[in-house]
Parts: structure tokens; sequence; C-alpha cells
């Protein structure tokens, strides 16, 4: 596995059959440490998307900090959280719908030894368009352990796609690459890393929006909505 470099944070391979704006032309080059997410739609807003999503988890941060002020018994005040967490949630999805920053990924970590053997089948499957839109694998790190689990990204158009992203996890099954049980994968959408809501984030918030233990719909029992 080729070796991490600041040129080279990442090794990404594109779908070639789904035609997105160039990764050079992307307005995700000038969000530092964030230029390698999905290929992004065209007239995509991602300054706009950043920006109204950054003021929405503000307004969640002082919720969080002033409901405890209200007066409530303590097992309301955690519900009225949950429940604002939840909405925010909601509210930076729907943001990221309209403005068109729609593409998330499924998240593969691999053991270091099985890494090159797992991205081999995965660029291979993204380069036949049978996954998604891209995908990326992060490389042999310079510094730290270099035993430690490395991240498989394989990203889809849309995050309320459930047709396409439940289509991709099929593939990536049979693969041998996911199960809803000891491999079971997490699927975020790229609007959660521009925000910075990972794992152990300051609000609280889930990391990702679906997992590889649920059903996904047939095309005609789906209903979008936003």
């Amino acid at each position: 596995m080729t070796a991490q470099m600041p040129e080279t944070p990442w090794i990404y391979i594109c779908n070639p059959y789904i035609p997105r704006v160039a990764k050079s032309e992307g307005l995700g080059q000038t969000n530092k440490g964030n230029e390698d997410e999905g290929p992004e739609q065209e007239g995509a807003r991602l300054v706009v998307v950043i920006e109204g999503g950054m003021e929405r988890l503000e307004l969640l941060d002082t919720f969080l900090r002033e409901v405890p002020n209200f007066g409530i018994p303590p097992s309301t005040t955690e519900r009225e959280k949950n429940k604002e967490r939840s909405q925010a949630t909601q509210d930076i999805l729907h943001l990221a719908h309209i403005g068109k920053v729609r593409a998330g990924k499924w998240m593969i970590f691999c053991d270091v030894l099985d890494v090159n053997e797992v991205w081999e089948l995965v660029a291979k499957a993204t380069a036949s368009n049978e996954l998604g839109i891209a995908a990326k694998v992060a490389p042999r790190p310079e510094q730290g352990d270099p035993r430690k689990e490395r991240l498989i990204c394989v990203y889809t158009k849309d995050f309320m796609d459930k047709v396409d992203i439940g289509r991709v996890v099929q593939r990536l099954k049979e693969l041998g690459l996911a199960d809803g049980k000891s491999k079971r994968i997490y699927y975020k959408p790229d609007v959660f890393t521009y925000l910075g809501i990972s794992g152990g984030n300051p609000w609280g918030l889930k990391a990702s929006i679906y997992n590889s233990s649920e059903a996904f719909p047939p095309a005609q029992d789906v209903v979008m909505t936003l």
C-alpha cells in the first residue's frame, strides 16, 4: 500500500460512467481537510450549505447549554435535547439536499493485512459501474501505528436515494465486505464530514444515518421525504 504523503492523503478512484464536477474544479478544494470527499454534483452550493449548517449547529449548541436552566425534570431535559438533536440533523440534511451537497459514503474499516485485497475489489467494482460514484482508501501513514485499521469509503450520489444506497451495500455484501452483524458498516453523508460531525462530536449527534443491517426498500416502495 502506498505511503501517505501531503500530496496523496487518499488514493482515489471515480466511476467513469457517472459524470460529476472535476475534482480540481470542485468547491471542496477550498475546504481544508475535506478536499477528497465525494465528487460534487453540478450546481452544488457547498459554501452556503457549510455556512448554514454551522449556524444550525450553533443554535443547537446554545439550546443544549441553556435547556438545563429551564427548570424541568432531568428526564424531560434529556428528551428535549434529543428532540432538538433530531431536528437539527433533519434541518442540516434538508439544507444539504436542496443545496445539492448530496453525496455520502459507506465506510469500511479493514485490517491492514487485508486492505490491499479489499481495495482491489472496491476499485474494480467502482471502475466497472457496480458500486457508486467513487471510492477512496487511506494510504499507509508515515507516522502513527502502521497496524491501525484503514478506512475505505464507497461514495453514492445521493444520501436520500435509499434504492441506490441499498443497491451499493448489497453489492458490498456480495463481495464479502459487509453484513448486518460482524461486518456491519455505516453510511455517512458528506455534509456531516464538512461540518465536523464525527463520532464523539460536541453536539451528541449520530455520525451516520444508515447501517448495513437495515433493510433498504425496493424502488416501487420508496417515498422521498425532506
